[in-house]
């Protein structure tokens, strides 16, 4: 699936050393990091603040790839990569360290299974790319703040009451919006598909 960059005019370019891929290769290269120190009881918290990081961040290199004419074809495969590897790693690690609830971390990483296979298929069978959806963007939103507020509150971190309360109803939000957005997808690829 492909960002915004074509329908902004921003052209994209065949270039792999630019500045948006090299942010891209970072966040992949912390996601290691983060995992390690998450499932150490002693760096949890260092684990858990980083893989906020990595993931409220997700935005970046997109952003800068259109303000600085850097759009690449390269960047509109590892900008999504880089989100859902860094996204699936964080959760799982979370729910092994016990931070997270298994089954909720089971609805978004298969629902992510889903979209990443009708995804490929359409990308390597049809040549099809489908543009990412508003509704997608907010749903992976929601989850991001949902996930680091329910491990915080696990982890007795301060304002874990209220860390309880904004996780889990922005869990309910999100993941509502990302199965909403699946099925959007799917809409997509039958019109694609059909055309």
């Amino acid at each position: 699936m492909s960002g915004g960059a074509e329908r902004a005019g921003v052209p994209a370019s065949r270039r792999v050393l630019t500045l948006p891929n090299a942010i891209s290769a970072f966040r992949i290269v912390m996601i290691p990091v983060f995992v390690l120190l998450i499932i150490d009881p002693d760096t949890a918290t260092a684990g858990l603040v980083l893989f906020a990081a990595v993931v409220a961040t997700d935005w970046v290199d997109g952003t800068v790839a259109r303000r600085t004419g850097q759009v690449s074809e390269l960047g509109k495969v590892l900008d999504p990569v880089a989100d859902r590897l860094a996204i699936a790693a964080g959760i799982i690690a979370l729910a092994v360290a016990g931070l997270f609830p298994w089954w909720a971390a089971a609805l978004i990483i298969g629902r992510d299974l889903a979209v990443l296979v009708a995804g490929a298929y359409a990308l390597s069978r049809r040549r099809i790319r489908l543009d990412v959806r508003w509704v997608g963007k907010v749903a992976t939103f929601s989850l991001m703040v949902a996930v680091p507020a329910i491990a915080w509150s696990a982890l007795a971190l301060p304002l874990a009451p209220a860390a309880t309360v904004i996780g889990w109803a922005a869990f309910a939000v999100g993941i509502a919006e990302y199965y909403v957005a699946a099925y959007v997808y799917a809409t997509d690829l039958r019109a694609a598909l059909a055309a």
